[in-house]
């Protein structure tokens, strides 16, 4: 399988135009949309959210990832990583960093094939779909082995909120595991504290939880917890 993983949203016409690339050149695997609307132009934030989603996709499927804010700049190499026996592609700007971290085992090349056009401003389609397609049917592509190190000093959990679901929930970048049940999160002059779920506490109020992805999310019982505390991506969360 192919999963996409993206900043680029269901509106217009991009993911169309990925997925139309893909069946082009591996018109048998099934190609799954993981997430469309990652933080925009925000790798950072992305690289946690996708380390979060990995747990329950196959080890041999290919992700296609790509949230590029320098695209057509050349700034950030385009990469092919085999990580636990998936394979990663999308640009070398930290998107990764968080996923390879964590990973027993990783392999990173330099993707060298150049497609025939390539624009300067989609080169998901033009250049990552291909790829992916290519390495999903088993075809082997110009490619160069290098050392993986890294290339952000971003800690292993991220104390912002990194992502605003159509519920006004937000998801931070920090681990559940990492956190005991006793910790008091303040957002202003608020304290929130832990519950297990939504329905262990009364309606419009807020509370912290480990959500089924493993982060920690602020959320309201039949609320919006980005209204009521006016958060955004990026905004710092302490305890």
């Amino acid at each position: 399988m192919i999963f996409l993983f993206t900043d680029y949203g269901l509106a217009g016409p991009y993911i169309g135009q990925v997925e139309t690339v893909l069946l082009e050149h591996a018109p048998n695997e099934k190609v799954i949309n993981l997430m469309a609307d990652a933080p925009r132009n925000n790798p950072k934030a992305s690289a946690y959210l996708l380390a979060s989603l990995i747990q329950h996709i196959p080890a041999d499927s290919t992700l296609f990832c790509v949230v590029d804010p320098g695209v057509g700049s050349d700034e950030d190499k385009p990469v092919a990583l085999k990580i636990d026996g998936r394979w990663y592609v999308g640009p070398d700007n930290g998107l990764f960093d968080i996923v390879a971290r964590q990973a027993k085992a990783i392999e990173a090349f330099e993707i060298n094939w150049k497609p025939v056009k390539l624009s300067k401003s989609f080169h998901g389609r033009d250049l990552y779909a291909p790829v992916c397609a290519k390495l999903a049917i088993g075809h082997d592509l110009a490619k160069s082995k290098f050392a993986w190190q890294g290339n952000r000093d971003w800690s292993d959990d991220l104390h912002e909120v990194i992502y605003i679901d159509h519920f006004g929930n937000c998801m931070t970048g920090i681990r559940g595991k990492t956190v005991p049940k006793q910790t008091i999160f303040k957002i202003g002059n608020k304290n929130i504290s832990n519950a297990v779920t939504f329905a262990d506490v009364k309606t419009g109020q807020a509370f912290w939880y480990v959500n089924s992805n493993g982060l920690v999310e602020i959320a309201v019982n039949k609320g919006d917890a980005r209204q009521l505390f006016n958060l955004i991506i990026g905004f710092q969360i302490s305890y």
